[in-house]
């Protein structure tokens, strides 16, 4: 891919979201879910950590450089 994200980009990217998804996880644990609002919160999250982790690590299993 020649002007896609570097390698390294791609590995913070799926740092962050791992540690995005590690935090939300941590705090259900110890917060709980708490009505709707929490409930659309996680699935935003998770949605958007869980997308972007497995985009980046698909791109990064992929990347031939």
């Amino acid at each position: 891919m020649k002007y896609g994200p570097t390698r390294g980009e791609l590995k913070l990217r799926l740092a962050i979201s791992l540690l995005g998804m590690g935090m939300m996880f941590f705090a259900l644990l110890t917060r709980g879910l708490g009505g709707i609002a929490g409930v659309e919160i996680v699935l935003i999250a998770g949605t958007f950590f869980g997308g972007t982790a497995g985009w980046s690590a698909w791109q990064l299993l992929r990347k031939d450089d």
